[in-house]
């Protein structure tokens, strides 16, 4: 795969993840995708995105840098965002917080089948 087409692959993976389309989500994630280290497979990323989107309501991935190395993509997504209740431990309870997100995905066969995700958690604890 050359490095236009991984990175025209990559951004509509986010316009996916941003209309929430998750009937579609499988044309960019593997069915044996790995999540940190975890095999989560394409049924469990959906559920995490789901379930990101029911605790953040107004969640939008924005890309900041990216940058693309076949078969590999690294990005640096922004949030500007309302989480409800708690978020990665935090009490956020409706506040607005903006943070970023250091990902790095491998892709084989044109799909996400590894993911590694750094929040930078410092940043939103110095807002709180």
């Amino acid at each position: 795969m050359i490095k236009t087409e991984l990175v025209v692959i990559y951004r509509n993976y986010i316009a996916c993840l941003n209309n929430q389309d998750w009937s579609n989500l499988g044309q960019f994630v593997d069915v044996d995708a790995c999540h940190n280290g975890k095999r989560i497979g394409l049924s469990g990323y959906r559920a995490m995105l789901e379930s990101d989107f029911l605790a953040i309501p107004d969640l939008v991935f924005n890309v900041q840098l990216l940058t693309c190395d076949p078969p590999n993509v690294a990005s640096r997504l922004s949030f500007d965002c309302t989480p409800r209740g708690e978020f990665l431990g935090l009490r956020i309870d409706g506040r607005r917080i903006s943070f970023a997100e250091n990902v790095f995905y491998e892709f084989r066969n044109g799909k996400i089948a590894t993911v590694w995700s750094v929040i930078d958690k410092a940043g939103i604890e110095a807002q709180l």
